[in-house]
Protein backbone atom coordinates (compact mmCIF):
# COMPACT_ATOMS: atom_id res chain seq x y z
CA UNK A 1 0.00 0.00 0.00
CA UNK A 2 1.21 3.46 -0.52
CA UNK A 3 1.76 6.02 1.33
CA UNK A 4 -0.02 9.39 0.85
CA UNK A 5 1.32 12.78 2.07
CA UNK A 6 -1.55 15.33 3.02
CA UNK A 7 -0.29 17.06 -0.14
CA UNK A 8 -1.96 13.97 -1.97
CA UNK A 9 -4.99 13.77 0.19
CA UNK A 10 -5.44 17.90 -0.56
CA UNK A 11 -6.02 18.64 -3.65
CA UNK A 12 -6.86 22.55 -3.73
CA UNK A 13 -9.07 24.75 -1.31
CA UNK A 14 -12.42 25.52 -3.43
CA UNK A 15 -12.29 29.80 -3.65
CA UNK A 16 -15.99 29.80 -4.54
CA UNK A 17 -18.22 33.20 -3.37
CA UNK A 18 -20.24 30.16 -1.38
CA UNK A 19 -17.38 28.71 0.31
CA UNK A 20 -15.57 32.14 1.10
CA UNK A 21 -18.88 33.13 2.99
CA UNK A 22 -18.75 30.00 4.79
CA UNK A 23 -15.39 31.15 5.91
CA UNK A 24 -16.22 34.42 7.21
CA UNK A 25 -19.79 33.67 8.95
CA UNK A 26 -19.46 29.75 9.96
CA UNK A 27 -15.29 29.03 10.21
CA UNK A 28 -15.95 26.64 7.82
CA UNK A 29 -12.45 25.66 5.20
CA UNK A 30 -13.93 23.73 1.51
CA UNK A 31 -11.26 21.70 -0.26
CA UNK A 32 -11.38 19.65 -3.53
CA UNK A 33 -10.49 15.91 -2.10
CA UNK A 34 -8.64 12.67 -3.04
CA UNK A 35 -11.82 10.17 -3.93
CA UNK A 36 -10.59 7.48 -2.42
CA UNK A 37 -10.23 9.64 0.70
CA UNK A 38 -11.91 9.39 3.91
CA UNK A 39 -12.92 11.88 6.74
CA UNK A 40 -10.24 10.39 9.02
CA UNK A 41 -7.25 11.44 6.66
CA UNK A 42 -8.75 14.40 5.53
CA UNK A 43 -9.38 16.03 9.49
CA UNK A 44 -5.14 14.48 9.51
CA UNK A 45 -4.34 16.13 6.29
CA UNK A 46 -5.72 19.45 7.57
CA UNK A 47 -4.43 19.69 11.00
CA UNK A 48 -1.00 18.66 9.74
CA UNK A 49 -0.88 20.99 6.76
CA UNK A 50 -2.29 24.05 8.16
CA UNK A 51 -1.73 23.73 11.98
CA UNK A 52 -5.48 24.11 13.24
CA UNK A 53 -7.65 22.03 14.89
CA UNK A 54 -10.73 20.56 13.19
CA UNK A 55 -14.10 20.00 14.64
CA UNK A 56 -16.13 18.71 11.69
CA UNK A 57 -15.91 16.91 8.48
CA UNK A 58 -18.44 16.55 6.06
CA UNK A 59 -18.11 15.18 2.79
CA UNK A 60 -19.77 14.79 -0.33
CA UNK A 61 -19.48 13.71 -4.41
CA UNK A 62 -19.95 16.20 -6.99
CA UNK A 63 -21.20 14.41 -9.72
CA UNK A 64 -19.97 15.32 -13.53
CA UNK A 65 -22.19 17.78 -15.23
CA UNK A 66 -23.14 17.70 -19.11
CA UNK A 67 -21.69 20.62 -20.85
CA UNK A 68 -21.18 21.23 -24.40
CA UNK A 69 -17.73 20.30 -25.90
CA UNK A 70 -16.50 21.75 -29.44
CA UNK A 71 -19.10 21.67 -32.31
CA UNK A 72 -22.01 20.88 -30.00
CA UNK A 73 -21.21 17.18 -28.88
CA UNK A 74 -22.15 16.63 -25.27
CA UNK A 75 -18.87 16.21 -22.85
CA UNK A 76 -19.13 15.85 -19.11
CA UNK A 77 -17.35 17.76 -16.51
CA UNK A 78 -15.26 15.52 -13.86
CA UNK A 79 -16.20 13.68 -11.17
CA UNK A 80 -14.65 15.22 -7.80
CA UNK A 81 -15.10 15.32 -3.70
CA UNK A 82 -15.31 18.02 -1.73
CA UNK A 83 -14.62 18.02 1.73
CA UNK A 84 -16.26 20.96 4.25
CA UNK A 85 -13.93 21.28 7.52
CA UNK A 86 -15.20 23.20 10.71
CA UNK A 87 -12.06 24.48 12.59
CA UNK A 88 -11.90 25.24 16.21
CA UNK A 89 -10.55 28.91 15.84
CA UNK A 90 -12.24 32.08 16.95
CA UNK A 91 -11.30 33.78 13.79
CA UNK A 92 -11.72 33.16 10.54
CA UNK A 93 -8.83 31.58 8.50
CA UNK A 94 -8.01 33.45 5.09
CA UNK A 95 -7.12 30.30 3.21
CA UNK A 96 -5.59 32.56 0.65
CA UNK A 97 -2.61 33.89 2.77
CA UNK A 98 -2.28 29.92 3.69
CA UNK A 99 -1.59 28.80 -0.08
Amino acid sequence: MKVRTPYDILIRPVLTEKAVNLNEKENKLVFEVALDANKIEIRKAVEEIFGVKVKEVRTMIVKPKQKRVGYGKPGYTKKWKKAILKIESEKPINIAELI
